[in-house]
């Protein structure tokens, strides 16, 4: 079971996701394993500003900050000024 950052962050060196994650943690777990593409898929069709949030940070990361801030703002978030490490910990933590 899965209760706090390090948890997840532990997980990653498994070859199995943990089960019972939100589709938001499913994307930032595979993410967190290099698959952008796979990440990028599970959040790409959903609407809710929640996806919309993981789905701007993973277009910042790919560097596409056009298609990132079009995301960022259908979240109502504005791009953070900190690094893709430390938002991908923000992000884990406020989906735990």
């Amino acid at each position: 079971m899965i209760i706090n950052i390090q948890d997840f962050k532990d997980s990653l060196i498994s070859e199995t996701i943990p089960s019972n994650l939100s589709v938001h943690l499913q994307a930032l777990w595979h993410d967190g394993k290099g698959d952008w593409k796979t990440a990028h898929d599970l959040i790409d069709h959903l609407n809710d500003k929640r996806s919309a949030h993981v789905h701007a940070y993973l277009h910042r990361k790919e560097g596409d900050i056009w298609n990132a801030d079009y995301w960022y703002n259908r979240a109502s978030q504005s791009r953070p000024n900190i690094s893709l490490e430390k938002e991908w910990e923000n992000l884990v933590s406020l989906f735990l």
